[in-house]
């Protein structure tokens, strides 16, 4: 009887436990969202023009993004006194890279596509993921620069993780890491977020954002501007 006991206890304070990590995780997400501007505000943004300034390697590099929610993006490049991009659509998706060599825009291919769409979604990953048939989980806390954060890691339909950083003051995320698997190898990415400003729009964003390849600085962002669907169809720009 006493061993049976312990197995109930043993059982409840399990279940006590995942129901306090679902409470959490749900928690965080919603002040998360509520930082970022909310649910309603985001859901009106359906299309995002960013332009960035990169430095990367000692070289400045000039980014204009071109976002249409659910549907296209492009992303222009100039580099070298060339210019080049990369598109993806719902179907398609091409880059175009003359600094690398490149003298064509080259199709991705549709695997390729197809793992990239969830990137064409305008909306934050905490509003998306369960519509997305991704999985959220509380996985403790971390340092980050001397910041204890929140870590929350979400897997989705392929068993790709990402694991978000959330600064508990602002429940703004500093951090995130993405595992991927390049030429057979596992390998892990991360970037930074800092300088968040809220929109006359209500909607809260990083304009500074850091990784391995440098440090980028958005210097101009307009929500909702009319984007020509020509955009999203490959040309060869000509090379400066």
């Amino acid at each position: 009887m006493k061993n049976l006991r312990s197995i109930f206890a043993l059982v409840t304070l399990s279940l006590m436990s995942s129901a306090l990590f679902s409470q959490t995780t749900d928690e965080i997400v919603k002040k998360h969202i509520e930082a970022i501007g909310g649910k309603d505000n985001w859901a009106k943004i359906k299309s995002l023009q960013t332009e960035m300034t990169m430095k990367a390697n000692g070289a400045e590099i000039k980014i204009t993004m071109y976002q249409v929610d659910k549907k296209a993006m492009r992303q222009n490049i100039a580099l070298m006194g060339m210019e080049g991009y990369s598109i993806l659509t719902n179907t398609e998706g091409w880059s175009y890279a003359p600094f690398q060599g490149q003298t064509k825009p080259e199709p991705m291919t549709a695997d390729d596509v197809k793992k990239a769409q969830d990137g064409l979604n305008l909306q934050s990953d905490f509003i998306t993921y369960k519509e997305l048939g991704k999985k959220l989980e509380y996985v403790g806390k971390d340092d980050v620069d001397g910041t204890e954060c929140l870590k929350l890691k979400m897997t989705d339909k392929d068993g790709i993780e990402s694991t978000f950083f959330i600064d508990p003051t602002n429940y703004y995320i500093i951090k995130e890491t993405n595992k991927m698997t390049v030429n057979g190898k596992e390998m892990e990415n991360s970037t930074t977020f800092s300088n968040y400003k809220k929109t006359p729009e209500g909607i809260v964003y990083p304009y500074s954002i850091g990784g391995g390849w440098g440090e980028s600085e958005v210097t101009n962002l307009v929500i909702n501007p009319k984007i020509d669907e020509a955009l999203f169809k490959p040309t060869t720009p000509a090379t400066k």
